[in-house]
């Protein structure tokens, strides 16, 4: 699931079977911009000269709206919108173009002098493109290049932004695609070891990463209360993996920690789900991919920022070890919780997760989950609830958030609520009121961990699964929420 983008020329791009052409959408006109006007003079295609060729064609404002052109012996041409040409619309563009070639090799063409900013758009275009070309029975996906073009030249500032920007791009969108990988595998296959081993490989041999599998008898060394409990109805044995990237060890960098549940399939425990309700679980386990994924972009970027990445990982299942509604466990910090629900058991492995985060004293932790239905129902399949600790933390996530094209929302951490966490027999229990603010309880329940340092939470539990494919989003696992981690990462770092 590596994917590279090329940087190509005009000549390059008569050779590929399809060329993509952004087409911006100003004032209600559709318009090309005059570098690509003069590009597409280098091919052979039966039009008007009067200008208004383009206009006439009739592509809408939603990007991904499409012409396509051809001529024999000549690529086919496929004109695309991208809206008023914002970056989420170039990356919607760019991912209808490369569907629209059918799984051939493609060239995008971008009028570099012509963008606002040319390394932004062109990471755009490339997150789009490698998202779009992710196929989960496809190992080899379609060669792109993006072709940056001018008149009759592009300005050399202008070609190395954009050559930086679709490098940065295929980063991030390859890491996106390898955790879809692993949230889209059965999980029969995609087990807690299983998926310790195959992040162990991947990060054997990258610099500057430290990581490591604690099995279980290390968790109960460590006090890992949470995620045994979850883990001991299941025949698969529980994992936790511990990462630490540290590009220099002696500077004062920045230092971020990221928390994913890992519950690789979640059949409820006891409290059992609904036969239809478990048939997407194995998708449960998103937000450890998705941590991981992050921390494969940060290291293959050089970001210099010191990232800590905790995935704790089981399986929720029923069994005669199983975790019974009313059992008490104690979690890392030394706080015992009543688990009256069993299906509520990601709060569980995330406070265990927290517990470890805080220790490392990071200026900033983020969690990232597919938490509660509670989230669906108030937010749908597209947005996702942000819960933060601070103002600037929530101003922080949400601008990277607009900026990858992840929508969030930020959600009210209502402290009056957690009287609903309240135990009789332990310092609190893991449901609040049934059918009553769940994502904001158990936001609440996860704050309880992470010893009042800056923290954001995601529940992703909605746009963490896709029911279709639409623009650069694939059916199935999504990894909802990575882009705008690295983005969050990536702007703390810059921060003076």
């Amino acid at each position: 699931m590596s994917n590279t983008v090329r940087i190509a020329t005009l000549n390059d791009a008569s050779q590929r079977s399809t060329i993509i052409v952004p087409v911006r959408i100003r004032d209600g006109v559709a318009t090309l911009d005059d570098a690509l006007l003069v590009a597409l003079d280098t091919f052979s295609f039966a039009r008007s000269d009067d200008g208004n060729w383009v206009a006439r064609l009739g592509l809408s404002e939603k990007p991904g709206a499409h012409a396509m052109l051809r001529a024999a012996g000549e690529p086919t041409v496929v004109l695309v919108s991208v809206g008023a040409g914002d970056p989420d619309g170039f990356r919607q563009g760019a991912a209808a173009g490369v569907r629209l070639a059918g799984g051939d090799a493609a060239s995008f063409l971008l009028a570099v002098d012509e963008v606002d900013d040319a390394f932004v758009i062109a990471q755009a275009v490339a997150e789009g493109a490698v998202l779009a070309a992710y196929d989960y029975k496809r190992s080899a996906t379609p060669a792109f290049d993006l072709v940056p073009v001018g008149r009759p030249l592009p300005a050399v500032a202008s070609h190395d932004a954009a050559a930086a920007g679709a490098r940065r791009g295929a980063v991030v969108a390859s890491a996106v695609n390898w955790a879809r990988q692993l949230i889209n595998t059965p999980a029969n296959l995609m087990t807690p070891r299983e998926m310790a081993r195959v992040a162990i490989e991947l990060f054997e041999a990258a610099p500057h990463v430290r990581i490591e599998a604690w099995t279980e008898s290390r968790a109960r060394a460590e006090g890992l209360g949470g995620l045994l409990g979850v883990g001991q109805g299941s025949a698969q044995p529980t994992r936790l993996l511990y990462g630490v990237y540290d590009p220099e060890p002696t500077a004062p960098l920045v230092h971020v920690a990221l928390v994913g549940k890992g519950i690789t399939f979640d059949s409820g425990g006891l409290s059992l789900k609904p036969a239809d309700s478990m048939m997407n679980q194995k998708t449960d386990m998103s937000g450890a991919a998705i941590v991981l994924g992050a921390l494969r972009a940060i290291s293959e970027l050089g970001v210099a920022v010191r990232l800590s990445v905790i995935a704790p990982m089981a399986e929720n299942l029923p069994g005669s070890r199983s975790v019974k509604p009313g059992d008490v466990l104690t979690i890392r910090n030394g706080l015992t919780v009543e688990v009256l629900n069993t299906d509520a058991e990601g709060r569980l492995v995330l406070a265990d997760g927290l517990s470890l985060a805080t220790e490392s004293a990071p200026d900033l932790i983020i969690d990232i989950a597919t938490l509660t239905g509670a989230q669906r129902v108030a937010l749908g399949d597209e947005v996702g609830a942000l819960y933060a600790s601070h103002d600037d933390v929530a101003a922080a996530v949400l601008a990277a958030g607009s900026r990858s094209g992840e929508q969030l929302w930020r959600m009210p951490l209502t402290d009056s609520y957690e009287g609903q966490l309240d135990s009789d027999v332990a310092d609190l229990k893991n449901i609040g009121k049934i059918g009553l603010a769940g994502s904001v309880v158990a936001a609440l329940f996860l704050r309880r961990f992470t010893g009042g340092r800056p923290w954001a939470h995601f529940d992703i539990a909605g746009p963490g699964r896709s029911d279709a494919t639409r623009g650069y989003t694939s059916k199935g696992g999504t990894a909802f929420g990575l882009r705008t981690i690295v983005e969050v990462i990536d702007a703390v770092a810059r921060r003076p």
